[in-house]
């Protein structure tokens, strides 16, 4: 990504493609991870297994509508993300529906070689 204002329409459709690398991809090599089930990964080969693994269960029909964004410049080449998101599609293990739910990604940026990438994040849910 050339620009931190893409990371959340990347990631949203990334979750959307049921894409693990392609979420996975937008971490750096050694990021970590706190995903919506609570699963915590660290590199990129297991935030990648984690989300397959998220796919293949409450969020394997999951899909999220983008909120309010805030960017913070932390310093040069360094920023703060909060994007909320309305995470809708969550099925329990019967295969029934949840209610959809407010969530919350949370991700320190940082401009590396690659262009910009997440050295961690949490994706969590918050009360509406």
């Amino acid at each position: 990504m050339s620009d931190p204002s893409d990371f959340p329409r990347a990631f949203a459709h990334a979750f959307g493609s049921q894409n693990a690398e392609g979420i996975a991809a937008l971490f750096s090599e050694d990021g970590s991870f706190h995903a919506l089930t609570g699963h915590w990964a660290e590199g990129r080969k297991e935030i990648a297994e984690g989300i397959r693994r998220e796919f293949s269960g409450l969020s394997r029909m999951a899909r999220l509508v983008s909120g309010k964004t805030t960017l913070r410049p932390i310093g040069p080449g360094a920023a703060i993300l909060h994007q909320r998101y309305v995470v809708t599609g969550l099925r329990d293990a019967t295969g029934a529906e949840l209610p959809r739910i407010a969530a919350l990604l949370t991700a320190v940026l940082a401009a590396k070689g690659d262009g910009w990438v997440a050295l961690t994040a949490t994706f969590a849910m918050v009360e509406s």
